[in-house]
């Protein structure tokens, strides 16, 4: 680099305290930690008293001690020296200002509570490696960097700005004894539908009902719910009847993974039932049945030359017949969701969906049930064809970071820590955080 200027080496510039009013004036390097003392930079307007006007004259010290971010990854201590004044007319005692370096009453430096958030955002830590690297108590991390994430990032007033399709889901967020506790999540899908970006996290609701949902929406300013014009979802009745009434003018989207999983396990349960009747057991490794259920589920344009000789042997002669007839409709509504023209795809869904309406024979119980289910909610079905990239499988992504989230933190018991921690994981605000992601 022999065009570079170099100047002199200054420890209050590198570490970054000059932006928080500080300078080094001295250093003592520990083998697990590092001790930088620092002191406030002098201010002409602190010398003067703010109840009377008059002068204060240096009375003393008093230090205050600040975790910084880490240098190397090694813990770094700020031990600030502050000066305290005395008013010369009323005797009123007061110290230098640092809120430049930190909050009153803050353990963490604004530099430190920034590195950790984006520590949290951006690379994935958990709280626990944050607070061993900053050298405090888990409990202090944890309070302040959900507190910086809160105030920076999730009261921001334009979050939910340009939100016009969301997506619904429910989300086991704790595995109990006694059950499973969920919650309501709801995913802004508009970046995904715009091909601007990947879906973020809107808001994550205790419960899993129609009300919970409702509720939500209800809370929302009414010019925002106006601007929504899609809600993709999954099967549950609960959010389709919230979204007619509170959303009477959005179009709510079943999307396809529930729609062809519906169909799946209507397949799953014929296979099972059939089994049973000509065996009179469940299906183990040499029944013909039970070695094809992964073969059965995959789609028709997918399957190997061995695949195919293995269903062609399943299905000669009459004893599956009902497993073939079921496998032909799961294999149709694939085959319509794959159909590079919608208006193709859609006419494929129609007929299959009024292939089960009527004429489904008898014993076919598990295709006369699927049939009702798409009855109530053909719209919803068919609506996905006229507005693609609107399904709920970006909802599915976000639970799945959920998933993930949970496992690296070895679990939540505290619901609002839960759902602090999940909005700043999946919440889109890498980008903001961090400029090059």
């Amino acid at each position: 680099m022999p065009d570079a200027t170099f100047a002199t080496p200054d420890v209050t510039t590198f570490c970054r305290l000059d932006e928080l009013g500080l300078v080094v004036v001295g250093q003592q390097v520990e083998p697990d930690r590092a001790v930088l003392l620092c002191r406030v930079e002098e201010d002409d307007a602190a010398r003067w008293c703010r109840r009377c006007g008059c002068e204060g004259r240096a009375r003393d010290t008093v230090t205050r001690e600040l975790a910084h971010e880490p240098l190397g990854w090694r813990p770094t201590t700020l031990l600030l020296t502050v000066r305290r004044y005395k008013c010369t007319g009323c005797g009123h005692v007061w110290r230098q200002d640092t809120t430049r370096a930190a909050e009153p009453r803050a353990k963490l430096s604004r530099t430190a509570l920034r590195w950790a958030l984006v520590g949290l955002v951006c690379q994935h830590l958990t709280v626990a490696r944050l607070a061993e690297t900053l050298a405090v108590s888990w409990d202090t991390a944890n309070a302040a960097v959900l507190a910086e994430g809160q105030r920076l990032l999730l009261d921001d007033p334009t979050r939910f700005d340009d939100v016009k399709v969301i997506g619904v889901d429910e989300h086991v967020w704790r595995h109990t004894h006694r059950g499973d506790k969920f919650v309501t999540v709801v995913i802004d899908l508009t970046p995904v539908r715009d091909k601007t970006g990947p879906s973020r996290l809107l808001a994550m609701v205790e419960g899993r009902s129609k009300e919970v949902f409702k509720t939500w929406l209800a809370a929302r300013p009414k010019a925002w719910r106006d601007g929504l014009e899609v809600v993709a979802m999954d099967g549950f009745t609960g959010f389709k009847t919230a979204t007619t009434e509170e959303l009477p003018q959005a179009v709510a989207v079943m999307d396809p993974f529930h729609v062809v999983r519906l169909a799946g396990d209507a397949l799953d349960r014929c296979r099972r039932r059939v089994q049973q009747e000509l065996h009179g057991h469940r299906g183990r490794k040499d029944d013909p049945l039970y070695s094809a259920r992964r073969t059965l589920h995959t789609g028709a344009d997918l399957l190997t030359d061995r695949q195919h000789e293995r269903l062609g042997k399943l299905f000669t002669g009459d004893r599956h017949v009902q497993v073939e007839c079921t496998w032909g409709i799961y294999q149709r509504m694939i085959s319509a969701y794959r159909d590079p023209n919608r208006v193709t795809g859609r006419v494929e869904m129609s007929s299959v969906i009024d292939a089960l309406a009527d004429g489904v024979p008898r014993p076919l119980v598990e295709l006369r049930k699927l049939g009702r289910t798409l009855a109530r909610r053909v719209c919803d079905v068919l609506a996905y064809f006229e507005r693609p990239r609107t399904s709920n499988g970006p909802t599915e992504a976000v639970n799945g970071r959920l998933e993930h989230l949970r496992g690296l933190a070895l679990g939540f018991r505290n619901l609002t820590h839960y759902i602090a921690r999940a909005l700043l994981e999946a919440g889109g605000f890498r980008p903001r955080l961090h400029p090059r992601l």
